[in-house]
């Protein structure tokens, strides 16, 4: 599987009455493929996976699938954990779900595993996953740190095809990756507000929360930086950079919400706690930014 391009981590829409409101979702889900996503992330962070039941779960993956099939699009789908045999099993069962799809993996959370022990996990749930595995590096979440060499040595395993670089900046871990990337291997970046000099570096695209909220502008830059239009790219981006870090002013994805039923694409702005919905000045900034993109 060739990753590239912007992938859309989509929220999970909740009805009034606090369900998950699957007719939202798939309109969600058509919407951004059609403004030229490459693929959805199903039960990404930004889906509140954890929140959500076993049962809700399989139905954001069943919804998420589907649309992709029909749009001939990627579906990349969160599959994580701090025990290397129980993600395995997960990864087993998602390969039956959606045998096309990749999976989303975290570094072992929590648990600190060290870079040897982490390498060690993905070489395990790689030799028995049907599905091939991108490595989501997110050390504020999970607490450990990966050198370059333990990138590169991640990417060597066989069936690991990218890694969600989500380090909370553009650290030099990042420029000496993209200076010289393995071969198929994908460097997709988790930061948004970082897409721009990411892509200017040779990063693959972006996994990226707020390309909810203007999803063709996203695309457009992606495509622009792979043109080589500098002049464009770099005005797009700040832009672009702008909305990014307004939709993360709040706990993600609460002021995505919040902008995506303002908009009316979503019949509520809830999130399942313990995280809260966005305030409105917020949301207003947010909402004001993506509003200000369409021309």
């Amino acid at each position: 599987m060739e990753l590239k391009g912007i992938y859309v981590p989509l929220i999970t829409p909740f009805t009034a009455d606090g369900g998950v409101a699957l007719d939202a979702l798939e309109k969600l889900a058509y919407e951004v493929l059609d403004a030229g996503a490459a693929g959805l992330v199903a039960l990404g962070t930004t889906g509140e996976p954890a929140a959500l039941t076993a049962e809700e779960r399989d139905a954001v993956v069943d919804v998420t699938a589907a649309v992709c099939a029909d749009r001939g699009a990627q579906l990349v789908v969160g599959a994580s954990g701090g025990d290397t045999r129980a993600v395995g099993e997960a990864l087993a069962a998602l390969g039956e779900r959606v045998p096309g799809a990749a999976a989303l993996v975290t570094t072992p959370a929590f648990v600190r595993a060290g870079e040897a022990g982490t390498v060690a996990h993905f070489g395990a749930l790689a030799a028995s996953s049907p599905l091939p595995l991108v490595v989501y590096h997110i050390p504020y979440r999970t607490g450990q740190q990966l050198s370059t060499a333990a990138v590169r040595e991640l990417a060597a395993i066989e069936g690991v095809v990218g890694v969600k670089y989500a380090t909370g900046g553009l650290d030099q871990s990042a420029a000496e990756l993209l200076a010289d990337t393995p071969a198929g291997f994908a460097v997709l970046t988790g930061e948004d507000a970082f897409l721009a000099p990411m892509l200017a570096l040779g990063a693959a695209g972006g996994i990226l929360a707020s390309a909810h909220l203007a999803t063709g502008r996203f695309v457009e830059l992606y495509e622009a930086w792979r043109a080589g239009e500098v002049e464009r790219a770099r005005a797009l981006g700040h832009r672009l950079t702008a909305l990014a870090l307004s939709a993360f002013t709040a706990p993600n994805p609460a002021v995505t919400k919040g902008v995506l039923h303002a908009q009316g694409r979503i019949p509520t702005p809830d999130v399942r706690l313990p995280l809260l919905p966005a305030g409105e000045a917020e949301v207003a900034a947010a909402l004001a930014l993506a509003g200000g993109l369409d021309h």
